[in-house]
């Protein structure tokens, strides 16, 4: 298992969650801003391939890093979780815009991402590795998909919920598979998290596992919603 100082666990609320939160707010608005403005469409394109292969890069390093000079457990520290899975690929999607790749990523960055954000699950806090590899990630990701479609205008269709949720099924099968060959607990499937999440509201296992599956469509679908409200008043001025 990656070893780490004997500090506490980041909680909710605490200057380790919140300061965090609001650099990386500052970073994204002054990147979508800046670039929108300031940028031709090659330099966004730069920038955002740059972006892409930090994020990336950040956590490869990190893993080799812990596989060379640490310990490392394959049962708990592959980058399989959901949010550092998207990250080691994610300049796939910076590198060539795909937009079959924006619409599934769309909705697992805000829905899965977000959440991550909201409820960290970060076992040792600043100054760790793992403390910068979770934020670095998280809201990595995060400004990468609205840097997408906010300079690119990539927005995603009603049809993109559900090929997300599609895709979405492939992964948790993939889980699934993984996690019966290494006795694992990778996207949560065998047990909660140890820090606080909205999976605490919906039962023990494999409770929580179903009720997430029966919310996911929904959740898309409120997701969408902005985007909807977005594109038909777009149309209104156009007319």
């Amino acid at each position: 298992m990656i070893h780490y100082l004997l500090l506490e666990r980041v909680s909710i609320g605490s200057w380790e969650h919140l300061a965090p939160i609001l650099i990386g707010i500052v970073i994204g608005v002054f990147s979508i801003s800046f670039s929108k403005r300031k940028l031709s469409l090659e330099q966004q394109q730069n920038f955002f391939k740059i972006f892409g292969w930090f994020v990336s890069l950040f956590v490869i390093v990190f893993h080799l890093y812990f596989i060379f000079f640490e310990s490392y457990d394959i049962q708990k520290d592959l980058p399989l979780y959901l949010c550092s899975f998207i990250a080691v690929l994610i300049p796939i999607f910076t590198s060539y815009r795909n937009y079959l790749v924006y619409e599934i990523l769309v909705f697992w960055i805000i829905a899965g991402t977000l959440q991550g954000v909201i409820t960290p699950d970060i076992a040792e806090g600043f100054p760790t590795f793992d403390y910068f590899r979770y934020w670095i990630v998280h809201l990595g990701l995060l400004i990468i998909i609205f840097y997408a479609t906010f300079v690119f205008v990539m927005k995603p269709k009603l049809k993109s919920v559900f090929k997300s949720f599609l895709a979405l099924q492939v992964y948790l099968i993939l889980m699934i598979c993984i996690n019966w060959l290494l006795d694992s607990n990778y996207f949560y499937l065998n047990e909660k998290p140890k820090s606080a999440s909205l999976l605490d509201y919906f039962g023990e296992w494999p409770i929580y596992i179903l009720i997430v599956q029966l919310l996911l469509l929904p959740y898309f679908l409120v997701i969408y919603v902005p985007f909807y409200l977005s594109e038909k008043r777009m149309k209104l001025f156009r007319k």
